[in-house]
């Protein structure tokens, strides 16, 4: 992934700015200096990447000069090997605005591990060896006195690569000495280009163009960020086109019976060549005589022989002492607990707790000698403390979680302080809620004001430590989910002693606890084995270490402690803040707990803090990193030594080398290095190997990381209630080569991944749970984290509020960083660190990042103590609700392990034998409906050629027979037309045309009238007159602008003589808005038929060619194709028979009709075939939905209508708006049962979804589900299937949409995956047939296979109406043969793929039926990857993916895939769908999206009949015509 991301932002790109970014201080020096001019090396460290130096500018947990050093040389490669232009997303000006300065609150804390916070310090503690080198001297210039000036220059340019270096060796050659003001750096740097960054202030004032993108910037190749997506799009592709990293040779072959995964290891990588491990055994556990039997009976010992003797003080925010527990107080206290638990709840006879039952502890973390007395007052009861994060609201991250795991505890009981029930929420009566997910609790105070003496004779039962449960200690999983860790009561005193004696614990040492006291490290040395040794704790809380980050170096100093727990974020921030303390003295200190000193970064802190702090008293010996987990308690421990000859063990590795899982030291490129300090020996009385992570717990090799696991009593023993969970991990039995187990004990996974060194020593790289397999390789999250932060100075992103986890997308494991922005770095600046970001972590980890997302500062969840949380964030992310203000996804070079592009195979051609009707072994696919010749039936209209023959014929026979009936908004009979009315009406029509138009009989007349009763009237008005009527949709009045230009065009390609229409419309053509849409001057004459003449007209015009033309119909096809084709008399009459045949349509019937009557079949039944049929239609104009969206439903019911037809934009309407009303319309006496037919007159492939949630929804109201259809017609022919009365009803099947993509049908069970229904398309009509041929060869195919669909029939139009006669083009639309098998049918082409089945059922003939399935246009099909996509499946997956994804339509654009998507929300969640949609196109499509478009609801167009017009779409993107709020180009 490396080379694709480099984005500049300078206008001339002569010459590189830097070799590498700006230098922060503390980053590693230019790793072109010669290696003797590096600072010399502290003593104390045995490698010379061990200068030991601090900064306050980064958290120092993730801070390693070498790390800095790396980055800096990754980031250089990627310079050299040429600059990466990255198109930089576009935002809408309100979202910039917004998301930059919103409701800014700077973090309180901040973290890059789940469990702890830090704190932003500033300040640099000088280097104890008194050599300044340039980093020195850099801090200085940033942090000390000095000018800006200096600054900007330092951090925002450096110089071209020979600059900075020649820069470097003077810094080295010259030593400095504290020089108060640093030299300008600029000199130096005589051919870098001096940067400008345009200041936000300008781009503020600039006025915003019409289209959003008002970003005064630039991208790389000089394409300013304001400029045309044309020219992105054309970066993204020139960028994409680079050599990526090889692809995998793993991906997957996706051959439709099975999805393989191949993996074929990489030959040269690394592999393990140690001998097998031994177990190693930490030293005997030895008893001395005196410890307790028990922790109960400690406590009891102290609090009778020492009660004044000093247990635990607490300090209040101000670091004062608050108060003294002494150990009599917690023996009285305690008892008085445990006494008023078991006796005063519930009644004498039903208690409501008893021995063994578990309670919760929920405590504040200030307040540690509550939660000891309530946590001693449970261990005397007999009970099962469970302590637990105090619960601020009712929906804390995570805090549901904890409430599963209470109920799965039983837990009924929470005991919690006085101050902190008061500050839970509360309901208006006072009550405690219950918390969601939580069992319902009672809450009880354990103060002792509270609680009755226990009687005299009362006394605690003390027994010894036996396999009861003490305790349950909680865990929060990869996933959030939280598990409980029960550790018995002899487990509980084992650890106690095994920590005594490996930290060396006497009676009354005094130690400073920085750590939470309620699990982990904390709770076992500063509440458990203190008791054991009657030790005095200095309790510090978070919320003093946040106001005073020294207060615990101070309290070790006043109490002159001998031990301090703290975490190296403690450590850090008393770096950060020391530099005014005078009087501080750590001689006292024997030992310095590291809790975790497990995390590979916390080498930093333990060097830098030891550097500062020698000179205060501290001894190098003092330092103890350990390891622990919840499962095995404490792992290892550094034993404090007073030998200081003996330097710690260190650890240099290659990072390379970890990804495989093997341990090499020190790569030859010096560059991704990993450097761990032991964490001491496995535990007394312990024994401890390492087993491979994943599979059958196989011994490792020496040189091999794994899982390192413990067997020892001092451990937990189970998850609690999870028997499965709870084998696997605390009774494991580790084998090794030959399979046989080492020991006859279980041992407990740790969690925790590493080795153990020579001497014994443990080494831990990493933790289970930040394990990320990418590609076959392993990588740390906390490594990834480091890396980034190593990036540059915390200028645009708050330092360690980063969660990095991985998701799985397509087979593997995809890595996401999330990182939390300064509300006042520019959208440049945060574009400019991400694409460092992703070059280093590329050049450092060699893996790809698959999204990088910045969120506004403070919105990341937090845990309890202040820290990220983790799996919250990663839900927050993949449900699309962390509302990130950027991202940067780059799908296209993280997803190597796509499926291999198809090759086409030759399909069979001519050679292939066919033997009668089968072709390849297959039945052919062909199939026809009835044949019209032999249908008998008294069809009196068939004796007429001519439509106007059967309009005169009917107004003689049947004159007040009503035809039509046009309903208005409010249900009621607008108008009404008989035959006889019609009749006279169009009379006049073709009088006015003959004397004011001047019309010759085969002029063309254009239609433009909104749906009704004019519009008929009008046509038949034409064919009376003798002309060739064209109907055309009326411009929107609201919309002139876009529907007028389009009314133009077809009036002059039809070649249209005049025009008629109502006198509104001609108001409106006249209209200003109209002269500003269109040239209004060059309109052919407009009638307006308000005003018909009275007299009476001469003869009418008397047809005699039937094939000459009857009527022209226009429109516009979704690739915004203008086609109008011609209908012929003998095809009209054709059409009329066949819909009447099929519907069974009588002179007694009603239609019902809500569809736009301007082409296809919605314009033949509104306005031919009553007129043929002699059927009355109710006529219902879509737009009267808008107004009252019940209209249709309620005329279908109070007609009594047996048939019906509608649009897909009708049936949309319905199901939107009436959803909730179906109760009301109900009561409103609206029944559908007698609906037969309900016909979705489409030119598409049936959208099943939208037909089954209509059925679903009215089928209350009595629509029977097998009544709706929908039928299918195309430019060739207006309809080629319709449902009909009789015959089987429509089926459904389900294909593999993999093999559709390869041009295959293959059947699948209802709900596989990638399973795609597909629902039949009517029925062939009678006298039409079909058969499916191959579009490129244009052979007949078998049956069940994918082709285009070809139909023969007596009402296929007779071609294409084209005013400049290129008929060639499109010729063979019309008049196709095979070419081979039956080559003497004249078939027209549909452009539709599809393909026949033969079905079980049997129609009404008797014989089998088959039913056409349609598939999708061709034209709109999208070729990718070798395959054909129909743009229709990936939009159906993105509109699943997001709930606020209304819309959305894809096309492509120079082979990228484009998804536009209409957002329903705040566009605050813009940005989240982006990840989503290419997740889920990737999942199911196997596609990368290359740009993604968030657009307002309604941008996407769709036309009359509800389809969208992707073609459009794509012209308005590329012309910057859609004011995206959000586009995003992946990478």
């Amino acid at each position: 992934m490396g080379d694709i991301t480099q984005k500049g932002y300078e206008k001339k790109r002569s010459k590189l700015i830097g070799a590498f970014l700006p230098k922060a201080p503390g980053k590693g020096m230019d790793p072109s200096v010669p290696h003797e001019r590096r600072t010399p090396v502290t003593p104390g460290s045995s490698s010379r990447y061990h200068r030991r130096r601090s900064s306050g500018s980064r958290d120092e947990r993730y801070r390693s000069d070498v790390h800095t050093e790396a980055v800096q040389a990754a980031l250089a490669k990627q310079k050299e090997r040429g600059k990466m232009a990255v198109p930089m997303p576009s935002k809408r000006r309100s979202l910039v605005v917004q998301s930059s300065m919103d409701a800014y609150t700077p973090p309180d804390t901040s973290s890059g591990s789940e469990e702890e916070g830090s704190m932003q310090g500033e300040g640099t503690p000088t280097s104890s060896q008194g050599s300044i080198n340039m980093e020195n001297w850099i801090s200085r210039a940033i942090h000390g006195s000095t000018t800006s000036s200096t600054t900007s220059s330092s951090s925002t340019q450096s110089g071209g690569s020979g600059a900075a270096s020649r820069l470097a060796d003077v810094m080295g050659q010259t030593h400095l000495e504290n020089h108060s003001t640093p030299p300008d750096v600029t000199s130096y740097t005589t051919d870098s280009i001096q940067v400008e960054r345009p200041q936000g202030s300008t781009t503020a004032s600039r006025a915003t163009p019409k289209y959003g993108n008002a970003e005064l910037m630039e991208t790389g190749d000089g394409v300013p960020v304001g400029g045309r997506v044309s020219a992105k799009i054309q970066q993204l592709v020139n960028t994409l086109k680079r050599p990526k990293r090889p692809p995998l040779r793993e991906f997957f072959v996706d051959d439709f019976e099975e999805l393989l995964e191949v993996q074929q290891p990489d030959p040269n990588q690394p592999k393990a060549e140690g001998a097998q491990m031994l177990a190693m055994r930490g030293e005997q556990l030895g008893v001395v005589t005196n410890w307790p039997p028990s922790l109960e009976a400690a406590l009891q010992r102290w609090g009778t022989i020492s009660p004044k003797a000093p247990c635990l003080t607490t300090m209040d925010t101000n670091g004062k002492p608050l108060y003294i527990l002494t150990y009599g107080k917690l023996w009285v206290r305690s008892m008085k607990v445990a006494y008023n638990i078991l006796h005063k709840l519930g009644s004498k006879q039903e208690p409501m707790v008893r021995p063994g039952d578990r309670v919760a502890l929920v405590f504040p973390n200030n307040d540690p000698a509550a939660f000891m007395v309530a946590f001693y007052g449970c261990l005397l009861a007999e009970l099962v403390p469970v302590p637990i994060e105090v619960p601020l609201t009712r929906k804390d991250a995570g805090s549901q979680q904890i409430g599963f795991l209470l109920g799965s505890c039983g837990v009924t009981v929470a005991l919690t302080s006085d101050a902190c029930h008061k500050g839970l929420p509360k309901s208006t009566t006072g009550e405690i809620p219950q918390f969601k997910g939580w069992p319902k609790l009672l809450w009880f105070v354990t103060e002792s004001k509270h609680l009755s003496k226990p009687p005299r004779d009362w006394f605690p039962h003390i027994k010894d430590a036996n396999n009861d449960t003490a305790y349950i200690e909680y865990k929060t999983c990869k996933d959030g989910s939280v598990l409980g860790v029960t550790v018995m009561r002899i487990a509980l005193l084992t650890h106690c002693q095994a920590l005594t004696q490996s930290c060396g614990y006497t009676e009354a040492e005094t130690i400073v606890n920085v750590l939470d006291f309620k699990k982990d490290v904390g709770l076992w040395h500063g509440i458990l084995t203190s008791v054991m040794n009657m030790m005095h704790v200095i309790s510090i809380p978070y919320s003093l270490m946040k106001v005073n980050p020294l207060s615990w170096i101070q309290k070790v100093c006043q109490y002159k402690a001998k031990v301090a727990c703290v975490k190296s974020r403690d450590m850090h921030w008393a770096l950060v803040a020391h530099k005014d303390q005078r009087d501080i003295n750590l001689s006292s200190l024997r030992m310095l707990v590291v809790a975790d000193g497990s995390n590979p970064w916390s080498i930093s802190s333990c060097d830098a803090f030891l550097n500062v702090f020698q000179s205060k008293g501290l001894k190098p010996e003092v330092i103890c990193p350990c390891a622990s987990s919840p499962e095995a308690l404490t792992v290892a421990i550094r034993r404090p030594t007073d030998d200081s000859n003996q330097p710690p063990g260190r650890g240099v590795l290659s990072m390379q080398g970890l990804s495989h899982g093997v341990i090499r030291v020190d790569s030859e490129e010096k560059l991704s290095v990993l450097t761990l300090q032991d964490v001491g020996t496995a535990m007394p009385g312990a024994l401890m190997c390492v087993v491979k992570p994943d599979g059958v717990p196989q011994l490792c090799k020496t040189d091999e990381i794994g899982e390192l696991c413990v067997c020892s009593v001092a451990t937990g023993t189970s998850y609690y209630g999870l028997s499965g969970m709870t084998k696997n991990t605390f009774e494991v039995f580790p084998m090794n080569s030959v399979g046989a187990p080492i020991s006859e004990y279980p041992f407990t996974r740790t969690g925790l991944l590493g080795f153990v060194g020579p001497g014994g020593l443990c080494f831990i790289a990493g933790k289970m749970d930040g394990l990320m397999v990418v590609g076959g390789r392993r990588h740390n999250a906390d490594d990834i984290v480091a890396t980034a932060l190593a990036v540059e100075p915390m200028k645009f992103v708050y330092r360690g509020r980063i969660a990095v986890f991985s998701i799985t997308v397509l087979h593997d494991e995809r890595i996401v960083v999330v990182a939390e922005q300064r509300p006042d770095s520019t959208e440049e600046d945060s574009f400019q660190w991400m694409s460092r970001v992703l070059q280093a972590i590329d050049g450092i980890h060699q893996v790809g990042v698959y999204c990088l997302a910045l969120v506004p500062s403070n919105t990341l969840p937090k845990t309890p103590l202040g820290g990220i949380h983790l799996s919250e964030s990663k839900q927050l992310f993949l449900e699309g609700s962390l509302h990130p203000c950027n991202v940067l996804m780059c799908p296209h070079t993280c997803v190597t392990n796509l499926p291999k592009p198809r090759q086409k195979q030759p399909e069979i051609g001519p050679a292939s034998v066919m033997v009668g009707n089968l072709v390849s072994g297959k039945r052919i696919a062909q199939a026809s409906g009835r044949d019209l010749g032999q249908m008998e039936d008294n069809d009196q209209a068939r004796k007429f050629l001519f439509l106007s023959e059967v309009l005169q014929w009917r107004a003689q026979t049947t004159p007040d027979h009503v035809l039509y009936t046009l309903l208005n908004s409010r249900g009621t009979i607008a108008s009404s037309l008989s035959c006889v009315q019609l009749h006279k009406r169009a009379e006049k029509i073709a009088t006015m045309l003959a004397e004011r138009g001047h019309l010759q009989d085969g002029d063309h007349v254009a239609l433009v009238y909104p749906p009704g009763i004019d519009l008929i009237a009008a046509f038949y008005g034409c064919l009376y007159a003798g002309c060739v009527p064209i109907t055309v949709r009326p411009p929107h009045p609201q919309n002139i602008a876009t529907t007028l230009p389009t009314v133009k065009m077809i009036v002059e390609v039809s070649r249209s003589a005049c025009m008629m229409t109502t006198a509104v419309i001609c108001k409106l053509l006249r209209s200003k808005e109209a002269s500003a849409a269109v040239d209004v001057r060059t309109w052919p004459p407009v009638l307006d038929t308000d005003d018909l003449p009275k007299k009476k007209p001469p003869l009418l015009y008397k047809p005699s060619n039937p094939d000459t033309l009857a009527y022209l119909d226009f429109s516009v096809s979704t690739t915004g194709m203008l086609a109008g084709v011609k209908m012929s008399h003998t095809a009209t009459s054709a059409f009329c028979r066949s819909i009447k045949l099929q519907c069974e349509l009588y002179p007694s019937r009603e239609v019902a009709i809500c569809l736009d009557p301007y082409c296809g079949l919605g314009f033949v039944i509104w306005c031919l075939c009553s007129v043929y049929s002699g059927h009355q239609s109710i006529l219902i104009p879509p737009s009267e939905l808008e107004v009252n969206p019940a209209l249709w439903l309620l005329a279908v019911s109070q007609y009594k209508v047996r048939d019906t037809f509608c649009s897909y934009s009708v049936m949309e309407l319905c199901t939107k708006g009436l959803g909730l009303q179906t109760e009301s319309l109900k009561s409103r006496g609206l029944d559908l049962s007698r609906v037969r037919t309900c016909v979705v007159v489409a030119e598409e492939r049936p959208r099943i979804a939208l037909t089954q949630s209509f059925s679903k929804l009215f089928k209350d109201l009595g629509l029977h589900p097998r009544a709706v259809s929908t039928s299918f017609g195309c430019r060739v022919n207006l309809a080629i299937c319709l449902q009909g009365t009789s015959g089987p009803d429509p089926t459904t099947v389900y294909v593999d949409m993999r093999a559709l993509r390869h041009d295959r049908v293959r059947l699948v069970e209802r709900g596989s995956p990638h399973s795609l229904p597909l629902m039949e398309s009517g029925k062939i009509l009678p006298g039409v047939r079909i058969i499916i041929a191959n579009p490129e060869t244009k052979g007949p195919l078998g049956d069940s296979h994918l082709g285009e669909i070809w139909v023969c029939s007596g009402h296929n139009a007779s071609g294409y109406f084209t005013v400049y006669g290129d008929e060639a083009l499109q010729s063979d639309h019309f008049n196709s043969r095979l070419s081979f098998g039956d080559t003497q049918t004249i078939w027209a082409r549909t452009g539709y793929l599809g393909f026949l089945r033969r079905t079980e059922l049997t129609d009404a003939s008797g014989e089998r039926h088959d039913a056409l399935y349609v598939v999708g246009a061709l034209d709109e099909a999208m070729e990718l990857r070798g395959m054909r996509y129909h743009p229709i499946d990936i939009e159906t997956s993105v509109i699943r993916t997001h709930k606020s994804i209304t819309e959305c339509a894809v096309f492509t654009w120079t082979n990228l895939l484009v998804v536009v998507v209409e957002l329903d929300g705040s566009e605050q969640e813009a940005l989240d769908l982006v990840p989503l949609v290419t997740n889920v196109v990737l999942e199911e499509h196997y596609l990368i999206v290359g740009v993604v478009v968030v657009v307002d609801i309604g941008v996407i167009p769709i036309n009359s009949r509800g389809e969208k017009q992707r073609m459009h779409l794509r012209d308005g993107f590329l012309a910057d015509q859609l004011d995206p709020i959000y586009v995003a180009y992946n990478m």
